[in-house]
C-alpha cells in the first residue's frame, strides 16, 4: 500500500493520541462518530455510490487501526484519515480500472476568478445548496462531471474545509497545481450550475 502522508501540526493532542492507541473504547468510538460522516460525503462526492462509499469508510476504519501505533500526531486525525482515503480511493479506482480523463486548460479563469484565483462574484454556500434536494441533485450531477483530481481537491478545500498545505501533502501535489485545479473545479461547476439554471 502507498506510504499516507502526515501533515505537521506544533500541537498534537498527546492524551488523545495516548487513548487511541491504547485502543480505549470511548475514545475510539468518539472518532468514528465523528470523522465517519465526512469521509462518507468525501466518497460520494468523488463518484462512488452509496455501497463503495461505505466500504471505503470501513477500510479507513481498518487502516487507521492497523496503524495508530505509527501515528505520531503531526497531523489532525482528520487530515489523516482524509489522507487513508485518498489512498483508498485511488486503489479502488485502480480496481475498477477507471481511467481519469484529463481535460484543456479553460480560457476563462478571468470570468470568474480575480487574479488571487478568488471569486469574482462569490457563490451561495455550499452547505446551503446541499441542504435542498433539487439543488442538491443539480450540484451532485455537476460535480459528477467534474475530472477525479479536481473534484477531490475541491472537496476537500471547499466542503470538508482543509487548508492547502494539508490537502498538497496529503494528495503530493504542489501548491500551484492545486491552484490550478480548484480553479478549473471552481470554473467548470459554477458553468454547470449555471446551465441548469442556478445562480
Amino acid at each position: 500500500m502507498d506510504r499516507i502522508p502526515m501533515t505537521s501540526n506544533p500541537t498534537p493532542d498527546v492524551p488523545l493520541l495516548d487513548r487511541l492507541r491504547e485502543r480505549d473504547p470511548e475514545t475510539l468510538a468518539a472518532t468514528v462518530n465523528e470523522h465517519a460522516r465526512p469521509l462518507y460525503r468525501m466518497a460520494r462526492g468523488m463518484g462512488f455510490n452509496d455501497q463503495q462509499a461505505e466500504d471505503l469508510v470501513q477500510d479507513v476504519f481498518t487502516v487507521f487501526l492497523q496503524r495508530i501505533a505509527e501515528f505520531q500526531g503531526r497531523s489532525q486525525v482528520r487530515t489523516w484519515l482524509f489522507g487513508i482515503l485518498h489512498f483508498k480511493m485511488r486503489e479502488r479506482r485502480r480496481a475498477l480500472q477507471r481511467d481519469e480523463l484529463c481535460d484543456s486548460i479553460e480560457p476563462s479563469f478571468e470570468e470568474w476568478f480575480d487574479g488571487q484565483g478568488h471569486w469574482i462574484s462569490q457563490p451561495q454556500d455550499l452547505e446551503r445548496l446541499f441542504a435542498s434536494k433539487e439543488i442538491g441533485a443539480a450540484v451532485d450531477d455537476c460535480l459528477a462531471a467534474i475530472p477525479v483530481q479536481q473534484r477531490e481537491v475541491f472537496l476537500l478545500r471547499e466542503v470538508e474545509g482543509l487548508e492547502s498545505k494539508e490537502i498538497c501533502n496529503n494528495l503530493q501535489i504542489s501548491a500551484t497545481h492545486m491552484g490550478v485545479l480548484i480553479h478549473r473545479a471552481r470554473h467548470r461547476l459554477r458553468e454547470c450550475m449555471q446551465a441548469k439554471g442556478w445562480r
